[in-house]
């Protein structure tokens, strides 16, 4: 039976093009895992872990969810971004198994555990594993199909994963909706616009896969090619164009929720304007939601954009007609900061059709007469805009939206045009245009335009997402007319405030031509900008109590103002604890959404000054919660952490003795390392002289490494220019997430030492890691968590010296029976198997003794009793072998 709307009953089924190739995909013996992974307040959910041949020698990892009473079910394949993994998409797919769905996640080639080379979305590599995924999932006795062979299946991912689920539509029609978020239509657009090459996004883009020669060699070579000369030439081009989603634009029939962020450079609102177009013109319903991050950082409304795809899920795969899908277009506005946490506030605005990125134009005259620029030599120094890398979880683009200039232009190297004070507020809503008479020295000019913000002062001005538009001029020594589609932005102006159309010869993310020449630029009309009119926000019903305001007001003013003072209160110092770099009393957080399942519960631990403390404890143990919450990056739900007698809070001043390197830092890669490690500090708006830089250099022992571009470092090298970057102004308390992640033995010995000598002077380190080899070598103190509860604090040398655990080395191994039934015997708390025979801790009231006597008994071939001597040993013995 065909259960699809009726206006996708008729499609017509084109050729599968991989039957031959899908019939090679073979799951590989033995590789077929089964775990249940449970929630109290949600039903379980069964995974299976498989590997999968793709034929040619590649495996794909796969991840296969699903939850509740046996029965077909609709499918959804999951996509992770670009250089993660499927285990990135886990927690989501998960939520969806729970809704009824059989998940299928997977790690693409070259990525995660999969073998093969990145094929930049193939079709004849990575599309092509998705036809054989949908293979596997109609011979799924969980998955609903359409017809034999034919699943019922929707597609989601972001970014990389968004590419992949247009694709997917384009090239094989059984998929039946997608929800692909922070994508490309054109991966050529994207990456050269209008001509000109994005070089810091495509230097990130490969250095994120691990290096060139991840990819396929024609890819490796191509971006070789176009970094050396930084003009990108038509073979480039076309290579992006086939192996984007444009190329089968017009196959694109299925429901399809777009998702674009506001604050991306990478991938800006004007890719996700093509798809919706095109797949809009081939019958398909569309529905696009502008959310407020993106690949420059920022809120990206998590739970909001997943709630949105599960609906949509629910009304294209499950037929739930009352299923909210949202409206046709949706876009998110930043209304202010909460006083209580520094968080920016977000607030919908919406349409019932997409607006494009016309609507609803306005002129603006702009005056200025013609203007002459230089485009120095070695196009330096270059102006700034957007800093790739940079943007972290707030995002440098989310500080436009509160009225925060980031951006830099240089004298003498733009031209600037500006209008009268607006006089009411403007909504920007689209594209801005401007056309303009460009002439150059030089044969081709390379310009880049934007529209700043400026205040009724004139000295402050924003550049609206930190978003420009680059163009190439071709034969600009005669002069050439040129029409500028400026970035798609939502973004008010104040009135009394001017709008300033500027066009520089630099960009720090783009390459431009290192020869000198002088533009010179004119205008040639007003610069017009969409309103979108039919886009609003809904105003919220007026509470009732309003009507009674004459009476009532002072009362619930009153009564707000003496709860918010109480709620917000922050506690006083302790004097007590002014020099203890970190103390943590009874600390709680638990999972959201539940009641009574904790992440961290009731910790408490101390930390002084010198030491250097690791924090240890298997997956899930808590360690990352924890160090959020230390970081003030989220709130726990009971207890206290005081870093030097302050109660940390988000935003708390203390917070600015602490350094942290927590995810791995991003950097320019065209830019040294000192040059790096500046930038990041004149972000910070500290004063100079507070950076330490050379001090904190020293400590890194990155030598004569710091004048060279930070792409030709080894992972070693960007691991310590990430702890430099942590070390700026020398913080009393250091936080180090998994440092030594990717090095090489001779790297992590480096690591270590670096460590070392920063707590030497007297300050603090706090690091947690896997290895334990190398925490015993460079840890003085050590925290244990397991199931977010303590399990044993104190110095390296007592843990490690435990007397109440017992490494008993045997002839033979010993079976995994006998085992169990050593760690049922009284008096043993634990037993495990290692390399040399068994790792017993001891109760309370065992003994060694004892212990013999009865291995013994059990035929067990001692051949030696004695305490262990290795933190591996005793990690394991205090959590029990749950690692």
């Amino acid at each position: 039976m065909d259960l699809r709307l009726p206006a996708l009953r008729g499609r017509v089924r084109r050729p599968r093009r991989w039957i031959a190739a899908a019939a090679s995909v073979l799951v590989l013996a033995g590789a077929g895992t089964w775990t249940a992974v449970a929630d109290d307040d949600a039903p379980p959910v069964q995974s299976t872990e498989r590997v999968m041949d793709m034929g040619d020698g590649v495996r794909v990892d796969t991840s296969f969810f699903t939850s509740g009473p046996s029965g077909r079910r609709p499918a959804v394949l999951l996509a992770h971004g670009f250089g993660g993994s499927k285990d990135d998409v886990r927690q989501q797919a998960e939520d969806l198994a729970r809704d009824g769905y059989a998940v299928l996640t997977w790690s693409a080639r070259g990525f995660g555990k999969s073998t093969g080379k990145v094929g930049l979305n193939d079709p004849k590599g990575e599309v092509a594993d998705v036809s054989r995924l949908l293979d596997w999932l109609a011979k799924q006795p969980q998955v609903e199909l359409d017809k034999t062979g034919d699943p019922r299946v929707g597609m989601a991912g972001a970014s990389y994963g968004g590419a992949i689920s247009l694709l997917g539509a384009g090239h094989d029609d059984r998929v039946d909706a997608i929800a692909p978020a922070i994508t490309y239509w054109n991966l050529a657009d994207a990456l050269f616009p209008n001509g000109v090459f994005k070089k810091l996004w495509a230097g990130i883009f490969v250095n994120s896969a691990g290096g060139c020669s991840k990819f396929e060699t024609r890819i490796c070579e191509m971006y070789d090619r176009v970094a050396e000369s930084g003009t990108p030439d038509a073979q480039a081009r076309t290579m992006l164009e086939e192996r984007s989603p444009s190329a089968v634009g017009d196959r694109i029939k299925v429901p399809t929720l777009l998702m674009q962020g506001q604050s991306d450079s990478l991938f800006p609102l004007g890719q996700a304007d093509q798809a919706a177009k095109a797949i809009r013109a081939n019958g398909a319903p569309v529905d696009v939601d502008w959310i407020s991050g993106g690949h420059d950082g920022g809120d990206m409304e998590t739970s909001r954009i997943q709630g949105r795809v599960k609906s949509w899920f629910d009304r294209y795969l499950k037929d739930d007609k009352s299923a909210d899908t949202g409206p046709a277009f949706r876009v998110t506005r930043t209304g202010g900061v909460d006083s209580t946490d520094g968080e920016a506030l977000l607030r919908g605005a919406s349409s019932d059709a997409y607006p494009g990125l016309e609507s609803g134009r306005k002129a603006v005259a702009l005056t200025g007469g013609e203007q002459s620029f230089a485009n120095p030599a070695g196009a330096s120094p270059p102006a700034v805009s957007a800093l790739p890398g940079l943007g972290g979880t707030g995002g440098l683009a989310q500080l436009s939206s509160l009225g925060i200039g980031v951006s830099l232009d240089f004298p003498g190297q733009f031209a600037a045009f500006e209008s009268a004070p607006v006089t009411g507020n403007l909504r920007i809503t689209g594209s801005p245009t401007a056309t303009v008479r460009v002439k150059s020295t030089s044969e081709d000019a390379v310009l880049f335009a934007k529209v700043y913000d400026v205040g009724p002062d004139g000295t402050q001005q924003v550049l609206p997402s930190q978003l420009v538009t680059p163009l190439r001029v071709e034969n600009a020594k005669s002069g050439q007319d040129v029409t500028i589609t400026l970035p798609a932005i939502d973004y008010g102006i104040e009135q009394g405030h001017r709008l300033r159309l500027v066009l520089s010869s630099t960009d720090l993310g783009y390459a431009s031509p290192a020869a000198p020449a002088t533009y010179t630029v004119s205008l040639k009309g007003d610069l017009s900008v969409p309103t979108a009119p039919g886009v609003s926000t809904a105003a919220a019903a007026l509470p009732s109590w309003v009507w009674w305001l004459p009476i009532t007001a002072a009362l619930i003013a009153a009564a707000l103002l003496l709860t918010a003072r109480r709620r917000t209160a922050t506690p006083a110092p302790d004097p007590d604890l002014a020099d203890v770099p970190l103390q943590i009393t009874d600390l709680s957080k638990k999972y959201a959404g539940s009641q009574d399942r904790y992440a961290v519960r009731d910790l408490s631990f101390r930390v002084e000054k010198g030491q250097v403390l690791g924090l240890l404890g298997p997956n899930g143990a808590g360690k990352t919660t924890t160090l959020r919450m230390l970081m003030g990056l989220i709130k726990p739900d009971a207890g206290e952490i005081r870093v030097f007698g302050h109660a940390i809070r988000p935003g708390a001043p203390v917070l600015s003795r602490v350094g942290a390197f927590v995810e791995g830092a991003g950097f320019l890669p065209h830019l040294s390392g000192r040059e790096n490690l500046e930038l990041y500090w004149q972000a910070t708006g500290r004063p100079p002289q507070d950076a330490h830089l050379d001090e904190a250099l020293e400590i890194a022992g990155l030598g004569d490494a710091l004048a060279r571009a930070v792409r030709t470092y080894s992972q070693g090298m960007r691991q310590r220019l990430a702890i430099a970057q942590a070390m700026l102004g020398l913080p009393d308390l250091l936080i180090l997430d998994e440092p030594t992640n990717g090095l090489d033995p001779p790297q992590i010995r480096e690591m270590r030492e670096v460590m070392i000598r920063y707590a030497a002077a007297g300050r603090t380190v706090i690091v947690s890691s896997h290895l334990l080899a190398e925490v015993e070598q460079s840890c003085t103190h050590l925290v244990v968590m397991d199931r977010g509860r303590l399990v044993q604090a104190g110095p390296v040398g007592e843990i490690i010296g435990s007397g109440d655990t017992l490494l008993v080395g045997t002839a033979t191994p010993v079976e995994e029976p006998v085992v169990e039934k050593v760690a049922a015997l009284p008096g043993i708390a634990s037993a495990i198997t290692t390399d040399e025979g068994l790792l017993v801790r001891l109760d309370t009231d065992g003994s060694a003794q004892r212990l013999i006597a009865e291995l013994v008994r059990l035929e067990v071939p001692v051949q030696s009793v004695g305490p262990h001597r290795r933190l591996e040993d005793a990690f394991l013995t205090l959590i029990g072998g749950s690692a």
